[in-house]
């Protein structure tokens, strides 16, 4: 039996109606959840580009890539499972904040860099971009505190440049 991990896949595609669809119906087919998805326009407005986060046997979404290479409109499929990649996610985090706690809530915000985006009586809306990891640590925190409401972007990633000295 494998084992299931999780995969980040960068989609380049024509910017065309029904190309989302075919992607998505790819994952379906195979009984792959999608657990995050993000979609917008490149520098070229004919190109967009599509980053997904699923969960799944590795056997299985390597013939799911391989599929995604075979569909109409994609140029370009990159799995960065197991590469060196930056991933960032930016998240709307709606924090009850009553007068007790509002002290509280302000130097989490920026021990996490966070920004306050509105404010209300009773609410921050408080802007956090990063990893996973980062916006599930602040969502940890600011849990206790009272009732949450969150708006989450999806992952989007991009390979890391090599680093080394150019000649």
């Amino acid at each position: 039996m494998s084992q299931e991990e999780r995969h980040t896949i960068s989609i380049l595609v024509g910017n065309e109606p029904g190309v989302l669809s075919r992607v998505a119906g790819l994952f379906s087919g195979r009984g792959f959840n999608i657990h995050s998805l993000n979609v917008a326009e490149t520098l070229d407005p004919k190109l967009s580009r599509i980053t997904l986060i699923s969960v799944g046997d590795a056997q299985i979404q390597e013939q799911i890539n391989k599929q995604l290479r075979k569909l109409i409109n994609v140029v370009k499929v990159i799995d960065f499972t197991g590469t060196d990649c930056v991933e960032r996610e930016m998240a709307l985090v709606k924090a009850r904040t009553p007068p007790e706690h509002r002290a509280e809530v302000l130097r989490i915000v920026d021990i996490f860099r966070c920004k306050i985006v509105d404010v209300s009586p009773h609410d921050y809306t408080i802007e956090v971009t990063g990893n996973r990891g980062k916006i599930e640590a602040l969502l940890d925190l600011l849990n206790p505190l009272g009732k949450l409401e969150i708006a989450r972007t999806g992952v989007i990633a991009m390979a890391r440049s090599k680093k080394g000295i150019k000649k």
